[in-house]
Parts: structure tokens; C-alpha cells; sequence
């Protein structure tokens, strides 16, 4: 018997409400004393908003045994409950679908992954429902209830309208999947840039926690970024914010699929890497994996393609921590199977690009399967479950 998606608001709306739950979220368990000062708000608002989430299950308090001070009871320490709700994410590259449920904290549950054989939007939302409609299933085992869905595409997506604008790997244009898919599975959804949703998860729970700026910088079959400003993940005031891998670098460089040439992605794309070696070498290599194997065989024009694509995202990197100043770069994405290969001409490029002191910016690397990307999915609908008058990126 597949289960009925259940309707529940979240128990306090305010912003002060958010930004406490969000913070405990991401930072606890912590004394109410530590999320006051860690929220920027007063002890008596953080009691006002604790007290209807512990009411209703989201928040709990417990004893810090180990902080047990020498008279006394020992301290309180407030967490989110996990088990309180559950939600699904769905991440869709061009020929895949992966998917997870997972629990309030984003902690995943369950993955699964479906291909995908036709990228047709009908076609790509009936796999889509019945992958959600199979974890749905799968979530009766765990008594709680599905409280949304996540769906993060590749490419310019309006997160408040629920519109894909443009999806490069599936081909799409003005879709209005987040309206589409609330019908085809019952569940309130929220759709956003597969990138951003990245960027959520790592600002929450990743490499990101407790960071005011930072950035994502993913590699693989494009080139994306996601942004997080005085501790806000920004779309811009047109949705497409931190689109480094448009950011011409070479102006003489490879056309690009937006129509201009010596883009990032035009240069250190997966698509673009395999099509230089194809160039430099005559060798028709087949895909990525191939690439790989023949760069590390030391085969010169596939050592540099990837030589090459190192100095551009370096540039990209550069051209962030110049404009924005972010205190950490994150890099991730399937491309990071090759980051051997390139990792050297990212870092040279990036230390002689990068302006004063935006060059002491942490720049790490953080593979990631797209089972987090997924997760990520679900961290915008628990993002959107938290503060639902304000579902979107800060513009």
C-alpha cells in the first residue's frame, strides 16, 4: 500500500524561528545560551521560538553529561529531532535519476538511482514519480511522515515560480516542473539549481558550517558555482548567480554552447576536454573515463587538455575570490576523478590570478557522489518546509 503524503506546517513561521531552528540544525546540539549568541538574538526570543518546536517534536532538550559543571544539574542542550519528519530529494543529470529520503537533520535513509533513457519532460517526470512514489512506499517502514520534495536540475532554474528556465543536459526550457511534479506526487516541492542545492547541504552540514562566506565550485560536465554571501546562498537578481563557467577566459578560446567563446566550461568541461584531445591527438576517444586513461598513460595532448582546463577553472576560482573575497572554495563534482591531472595549473593559476590577500582564500576539494547532490535536493525542501513565506535564494 503506497503512503499518503502528509499535510503539516512547521509550527513557527517567524524569522527569528528559522534562523534558531536553521542554527540548531546545522550547529547542534547547543545550549539555548549558544544559539542566542551564535543567532545574533536576545535569550528571551530564542525561549519564544524554542518553545512551540519543542511542543511539537522538531526541537528536544537533553542533559550535556559531559559538561557537567561541579554544583548543580549539568547543562541543557537542544537538537533538532531527525525522526520527527521525513523528505526526498531527486538530483537529475541527463541520464540518471538519483534519489534519497531522508530524515529532518538530511541524514540519508535511502538512495536509490533510475536511468534515464528519454530526456522528454513527460518522459522525465513519470520516472521521476515513480521513483518518489517507490521511496514514499519505502518511508511507511520509518512511521513518519514525508513532509516535500527537493528536485535539483542542471541549468537556469527560478526557484520561486518552481520554472526550470533552461536545462542544458536535458535539453529543457520553461518547464514548470515544481507545479508538474506536485501533481504527479502530492508532495509540496521546491526545485532549484542542482549547484545551489549543493551549496545548501554544504552550508548546513558540509565543509560550509559555520562559514559567513564561501563558495562551491563544481567540475565535471559543466562548470558551476554556488555562492553564499554573509551567510545567504544568492541567485542574483536574475537567477544565475556565480556562473563562473561562462566567465570568458580565453576570448580566443573554443566556442561555447552559450555562443560566446574561451568560457570555463567551453575549456575544462568534460565535453570540451574530450573534444581537445580528439583534436590534438587524432585519437577518437570515446568519453571521460577514456580521457583519463590516457592522460595518466602520459599521452602529451590529453596531459594538455587537462593542463589546460586546470588553468581555467584556476581563473574561475580567481575571478570569485577577487569580486566576492570568500573565506573557503569548496571544489567538487564528477570531474574530481581527473583532479590529479589538473590540480597543479588550479592552484598556480589561481595563486597569480588572485588579487592581495583574496589569495589566502581556502581552496579544498571535496568528491561528492550524487547521492549528496541529492541531498541536497532535500535540504531545499527542508529549507523551504522551515521558511515557507521565503522559498528562495536571497537576490
Amino acid at each position: 500500500m503506497r503512503s499518503t503524503p502528509t499535510a503539516e506546517t512547521f509550527p513557527a513561521h517567524t524569522p527569528a524561528a528559522s534562523q534558531i531552528f536553521t542554527t540548531v540544525l546545522s550547529q547542534g546540539p547547543l545550549t539555548r545560551l549558544e544559539v542566542a549568541r551564535r543567532a545574533g538574538l536576545s535569550a528571551a526570543a530564542v525561549t519564544k521560538a524554542v518553545r512551540p518546536l519543542l511542543a511539537d517534536g522538531y526541537l528536544v532538550e537533553t542533559a550535556d553529561e559531559e559538561a557537567r559543571p561541579a554544583l548543580g544539574r549539568p547543562a541543557t542542550l537542544v537538537r533538532v529531532d531527525g525522526g520527527r519528519a521525513l523528505f526526498i530529494g531527486v538530483k537529475a543529470t541527463g541520464d540518471e535519476l538519483i534519489g534519497v529520503l531522508t530524515d529532518l537533520c538530511c541524514r540519508i535513509r535511502l538512495a536509490r538511482r533510475v536511468p534515464l533513457t528519454d530526456r522528454a519532460t513527460k518522459a522525465v517526470l513519470a520516472a521521476m514519480t515513480d521513483l518518489v512514489h517507490e521511496l514514499l512506499a519505502e518511508a511507511e517502514d520509518f512511521g513518519t511522515p514525508v513532509l516535500g520534495l527537493g528536485v535539483a536540475v542542471s541549468g537556469d532554474v527560478d526557484r520561486t515560480e518552481g520554472v526550470v528556465r533552461y536545462s542544458p543536459f536535458l535539453d529543457w526550457r520553461d518547464v514548470s516542473l515544481a507545479e508538474l511534479a506536485a501533481e504527479a506526487t502530492g508532495l509540496p516541492v521546491t526545485v532549484e539549481n542542482d549547484v545551489r542545492a549543493l551549496t545548501v547541504a554544504e552550508q548546513w552540514f558540509g565543509a560550509g558550517v559555520g562559514l559567513s562566506d564561501f563558495a562551491v565550485v563544481t567540475v565535471g560536465a559543466g562548470i558551476g558555482c554556488g555562492l553564499v554571501v554573509h551567510g545567504r546562498v544568492i541567485a542574483g537578481a536574475h537567477g544565475v548567480a556565480g556562473e563562473i563557467g561562462h566567465v570568458t577566459v580565453d576570448p580566443a578560446g573554443p566556442p561555447c554552447r552559450c555562443g560566446n567563446r574561451g568560457c570555463v566550461e567551453a575549456i575544462a568541461g568534460d565535453a570540451a576536454i574530450v573534444r581537445r584531445i580528439r583534436e590534438t591527438t587524432g585519437v577518437e576517444v570515446a568519453d571521460t573515463a577514456e580521457a583519463v586513461t590516457l592522460a595518466h598513460q602520459g599521452v602529451a595532448g590529453a596531459r594538455e587538455a587537462y593542463a589546460r582546463a586546470g588553468e581555467a577553472i584556476g581563473r574561475g576560482i580567481a575571478t570569485v575570490a577577487n569580486l566576492l573575497g570568500p573565506e573557503r572554495v569548496i571544489i567538487s563534482g564528477e570531474g574530481l576523478a581527473a583532479y590529479d591531472l589538473f590540480a597543479e595549473q588550479i592552484r598556480d593559476t589561481f595563486a597569480a590570478a588572485a588579487f592581495g590577500s583574496a589569495a589566502d582564500c581556502d581552496v579544498q576539494t571535496r568528491p561528492l557522489p550524487f547521492e549528496e547532490w541529492a541531498r541536497g535536493a532535500a535540504a531545499t525542501a527542508i529549507q523551504s518546509f522551515i521558511t515557507p513565506d521565503e522559498p528562495r535564494p536571497s537576490r
